[in-house]
């Protein structure tokens, strides 16, 4: 019998844990260390563009996943917007799509007529005063 190992015989005489924790710490580390630095920015960045998607409106420049750059002209629902991609050419796109939004159009406030005429005012008086 000299086939047999004596690895067999050290194998036995330990105790058997079911449960080591110092087995185990290593993988929640593992998945700790990849919560904070793969999945959490992941999130966050999915939540973001979602956020960014639901706020497109009609004069925005977007620009598709396929990187179609366009002009938003409707919306057509939930899930749905129109583009024109060039002068007369309009095509539908699903929201879920847009990759980027490039500019977004500043909603009229009735005080920006007013600066616009106050600036206006100041330039002719500027050049009223430089001709005295």
């Amino acid at each position: 019998m000299l086939f047999v190992s004596p690895a067999y015989a050290q194998a036995a005489g330990t105790t058997g844990s079911a449960f080591d924790l110092m087995s185990i710490l290593p993988l929640i580390l593992i998945f700790v260390v990849f919560y904070f630095l793969l999945i959490r920015p992941q999130q966050k960045k999915v939540k973001d563009h979602r956020e960014r998607i639901s706020k497109v409106k009609r004069g925005d420049r977007i620009v598709t996943g396929g990187g179609i750059i366009g002009t938003v002209t409707r919306d057509l629902g939930p899930d749905e917007i129109q583009v024109e991609i060039a002068e007369g050419v309009r095509v539908k796109i699903v929201k879920a799509t847009i990759a980027d939004i490039r500019a977004k159009t500043e909603p009229v406030s009735s005080s920006r007529g007013n600066d616009e005429d106050n600036a206006e005012e100041e330039v002719e008086e500027s050049k009223s005063a430089s001709k005295q």
